[in-house]
């Protein structure tokens, strides 16, 4: 028995749907308690939103704690123009080039939502030429369209939209009869569905682990600091499930669990990262090692916090990330394993 490939599809494709950039994540946080609560795990929710689920293993003197990030891109109103458009500042690290184009829907502070479209300032082809697209992509040339009658600043805030209002973009979620799963916010709730899926095949086989270990589902990611707070003081290895990027020069590709020897932060814990290289050639997964440049994890962060740890950072492989991401049925089922694998060994790095 492993862990089910359709719960993690069908879950992931139910967290993408939920809209919760940075700073806006109840809604999502609170479809993941219900979750556990079905599943009868023990959990709490911490100050800053998240939450922390605990298996109890057969060692409790030493613990491993495992992470991954539901919150997402995103943006917040930060001007209403006097035509009744918006113009954004952007939520975590990517281009403007990135959303162009995209359905969007801003959340009122009365809990409204009102769609729109997020296109440069000289959009029309037939009216600005070439100009439409040398234009650079940036806060100044970026604007809302919004899906109402709106000519001024004035019918804006009468819908209610203020400034510092959030921004969620359409995940526009598509899984292919090939396996492929196309969406935006694959980076990170396809692990946070890795590891619900972990946690309910462990539930459901009455597995015990060698040590105490700890889920988080962290809620602060994209801007640096979902995982640096909170950890169990008994914690000696902390592991990141994020994804593993793709592009030139990189091993990873969107079948395999990536195993990340270092990224923007330096490199992670040798002896971690070899010893999961080890369990993936044992279970004869499709996996590959690679560095990722730009680049900072949850594991990272709890390392700057000054937490005395050991660290470590795999994922499913996730093609155009931070844009309209792409990764396969097969990459979520590689990181599972590797995820399995890891909570049942018993070699510890400290």
């Amino acid at each position: 028995m492993t862990v089910s490939t359709d719960y993690m599809v069908e879950t992931f494709c139910a967290l993408a749907n939920i809209p919760s950039p940075s700073g806006n994540t109840e809604k999502v946080m609170a479809w993941i308690e219900t979750e556990l609560k079905r599943l009868g795990i023990r959990f709490f929710r911490m100050n800053k939103g998240a939450v922390m689920a605990t298996l109890p293993g057969a060692n409790d003197e030493k613990h491993r704690l495992l992470t991954a990030h539901v919150d997402t891109l995103g943006a917040m109103v930060k001007e209403i123009k006097g035509n009744g458009r918006l113009k954004l500042a952007l939520i975590g690290g990517f281009e403007f080039n990135a959303v162009e184009g995209e359905h969007c829907q801003i959340e009122t502070d009365s809990g409204r939502i009102i769609t729109g479209t997020i296109l440069s300032t000289k959009a029309s082809v037939h009216v600005y030429g070439r100009e439409a697209g040398k234009m650079e992509r940036t806060e100044q040339n970026m604007e809302v369209r919004l899906d109402e009658k709106v000519k001024s600043r004035e019918d804006v805030l009468a819908l209610g939209i203020r400034v510092g209002n959030f921004v969620s973009f359409d995940p526009r979620v598509t899984v292919t009869n090939s396996g492929f799963i196309k969406s935006r916010h694959i980076d990170d709730k396809a692990s946070v569905a890795i590891l619900l899926g972990v946690l309910k095949h462990l539930k459901e086989t009455g597995t015990t682990l060698p040590y105490t270990t700890h889920f988080l589902i962290s809620n602060n990611e994209e801007i640096g600091y979902g995982g640096n707070s909170g950890v169990p003081e008994k914690t000696v290895e902390y592991l990141a499930v994020d994804m593993g990027a793709i592009g030139d020069g990189q091993t990873t590709d969107e079948y395999c669990v990536s195993i990340c020897a270092k990224d923007s932060s330096g490199p992670y814990h040798y002896g971690l990262r070899k010893h999961l290289v080890r369990l993936a050639d044992e279970n004869g997964l499709n996996y590959q090692v690679d560095i990722y440049p730009y680049y900072g994890s949850d594991a990272s962060a709890a390392l700057r916090a000054g937490y005395d740890i050991v660290h470590g950072l795999i994922g499913p492989g996730v093609d155009a990330s931070h844009s309209h991401e792409r990764t396969h049925k097969e990459a979520l089922d590689n990181t599972a394993k590797l995820v399995l694998a890891y909570l049942q060994s018993e070699k510890m790095q400290a």
